[in-house]
């Protein structure tokens, strides 16, 4: 049976701090330490102190093969704290050597690499990264089980690893991709998504943030007012958009229609559709929720321009002021802080709106993964830095130097002393909602369909330059999911 996120999930994540970019290396990375990460008490500072001295005690065993390949998406989260934690580790277990290739088209990097047979030990990429390598490997059962790891314990204190994750998420079908009860994929991160805006420009204007979708095109239709229009440095005046989104990456949007259809219909609603079956995408419940995405387009709520831009564009013209409200997750506060921005601009998140007046509302959990190729040369080192990568200590330099947090228990005390406030308080988007995680079954080996190909690039720049409607949209999405059932007949 398939299994989701749990909604024990929701809850935890209240407390806790994802895809969002740098040139590749193939060298060691840099060998010196950082002293930046501070102790808030002689407590902790005790803590860390016994911590270090268990996986020194645990870096004793000894590896046959000390030579360690890993590859690292470099998404909102930069580059800073994967250089530091190689250095740890290297520097905890002596004599060990980590090769890092670390770039934004990462899986394009290594996918010759991975085509020849020789991947690299160890994957920090996600199965929603745009270059989609993590979806072949996973089609083709390329990924090592790494169920023995999380029965394990952990390097730094007297607990498993499975009990250190956030409740569900190692049961969903993001980390289980099989449902054989068998673990395939590590959690990383985890954090909230929806809609990013100026917290400033909501106060001095007095305008409250919409709930529903009917409030959310009436403050559109507001920002037509010219006292509304954003000022210029020339002193001009420019109309303010409501929306603008990451243009050449359309599949951004997914957070926003995944709430918005499990709000309108139901979280079974939404299953359907991560399964595939039959009529799930062409009904009346989708055709409402899709419908929102054309009057955006159709009423002419979207930003100029918008469809034609990457994520860093549509960004910075909305944190300058361009649209209201932009589709994001808590790590674009990291990725855009050197952007320019609105004079006292401050982050803000609120939910995806709903239909109706006390409907209930999901938030989309952001998440990235780890994990380590079938034919890994080094797996049991790869196993090993997996768990270094879950220590307290880790999990602080995350939060100190990428302003994350990980997909942990405990990760909201160790990390709240480092997180921005913007970030921290992005949290309250879980307040009164229910998480949800992407839950598509595996596509069947050997399958030519791309889910996001055909759930957002072929079809969403269409609907939003008005050259696609939602009927055709949803006529296009099915036609997918019948070829998927077909290969998945076929197949057994």
């Amino acid at each position: 049976m398939r299994k989701t996120m749990s909604t024990l999930l929701a809850v935890t994540l209240l407390g806790v701090g994802l895809i969002g970019c740098g040139n590749s290396t193939n060298t060691p990375a840099a060998s010196k330490d950082s002293n930046s990460t501070k102790a808030t008490s002689t407590a902790e500072a005790t803590s860390t102190a016994n911590a270090e001295n268990t996986s020194k005690e645990d870096a004793k065993k000894d590896f046959d093969n000390k030579e360690l390949s890993i590859a690292v998406f470099q998404g909102g989260y930069g580059a800073d704290y994967w250089n530091e934690i190689v250095s740890k580790f290297e520097s905890t277990y002596p004599g060990v050597k980590v090769n890092m290739t670390i770039n934004p088209k990462v899986g394009e990097v290594i996918r010759p690499q991975i085509v020849a047979g020789n991947p690299p030990d160890f994957l920090s990429v996600t199965d929603t990264e745009q270059s989609g390598i993590m979806l072949s490997l996973i089609k083709e059962k390329g990924l090592l089980d790494i169920s023995d790891v999380f029965e394990s314990k952990a390097l730094d204190k007297d607990e498993t690893l499975k009990d250190m994750i956030l409740p569900g998420m190692l049961d969903s079908t993001r980390f289980q991709p099989y449902q054989d009860g068998k673990i395939y994929l590590a959690p990383f991160n985890a954090g909230p998504m929806g809609l990013i805006y100026n917290k400033t420009l909501f106060a001095e204007k007095g305008w409250s943030i919409p709930e529903t979708w009917d409030e959310f095109f009436a403050l559109g239709d507001e920002l037509k007012k010219e006292e509304n229009f954003l000022v210029n440095a020339d002193g001009t005046k420019t109309k303010r958009a409501l929306f603008t989104y990451q243009g050449i990456y359309p599949d951004y949007l997914e957070e926003i229609l995944y709430p918005a259809i499990a709000s309108a219909g139901g979280k079974e609603t939404l299953d359907k559709v991560f399964a595939y079956e039959e009529g799930s995408f062409k009904n009346d419940t989708i055709k409402k929720v899709l419908d929102i995405f054309y009057k955006i387009s159709k009423d002419g709520y979207l930003m100029d321009g918008t469809v034609a831009l990457n994520h860093t564009q549509s960004q910075t013209d909305m944190m300058m002021g361009k649209a209201l409200f932009i589709v994001n997750g808590n790590w674009m506060e990291n990725e855009m802080k050197d952007s320019p921005r609105e004079n006292g601009f401050e982050f803000g998140m609120t939910t995806v709106p709903v239909f109706n007046k006390g409907d209930q509302k999901y938030v989309l959990s952001s998440y990235e993964q780890f994990s380590i190729p079938a034919k890994a040369k080094n797996p049991e080192l790869a196993k090993e830095f997996l768990k270094f990568l879950y220590t307290d200590e880790s999990v602080k330099l995350f939060a100190e130097k990428a302003n994350g947090a990980y997909a942990l228990n405990d990760a909201k005390e160790l990390s709240k002393p480092y997180l921005t406030k913007g970030v921290y308080d992005m949290f309250e988007a879980y307040n009164g909602s229910i998480s949800i995680l992407q839950g598509w079954q595996s596509l069947p080996k050997g399958s030519k369909v791309s889910v996001v190909t055909e759930m957002f690039k072929n079809t969403m720049t269409p609907v939003m330059t008005g050259q696609m409607t939602t009927e055709q949209w949803m006529d296009n999405v099915e036609k997918a999911f019948a070829q998927i059932r077909k290969e998945k007949a076929a197949s057994k």
